[in-house]
């Protein structure tokens, strides 16, 4: 199976992935930042075992707020991501790119 896009047909996801023409560097960054951060939400709050409607009565959000955070509908701004963040145990930190991936959620 294949897809055409413009005048070029791709038979895989890492060639539409790796083609510049369809996505910069700085959209990749977006798309992987989007789907670290879902996952790792969802990871905490399960590791934690509450309910999105649990975490959004910790945090003062709606449950709907916490859906579209763990579906990657939305980016939240830092205020609600910390709010977020703290209700599960977590804060935010910036570390270097080669910092080991794995010892950020235990």
């Amino acid at each position: 199976m294949s897809i055409k896009i413009n005048d070029t047909e791709y038979t895989t996801f890492d060639d539409i992935w790796n083609d510049p023409n369809i996505l910069t560097e700085a959209e990749k960054d977006e798309i992987e930042l989007k789907i670290e951060l879902a996952g790792k939400l969802i990871e905490a709050r399960e590791k934690k075992g509450i309910t999105q409607e649990q975490l959004a009565t910790m945090t003062g959000l709606k449950q709907p707020a916490i859906a579209r955070l763990e579906k990657m509908e939305t980016i939240p701004q830092i205020d609600t991501l910390s709010k977020v963040l703290r209700a599960l145990g977590y804060k935010l930190a910036i570390v270097p790119e080669n910092y080991k991936n794995d010892m950020l959620l235990r």
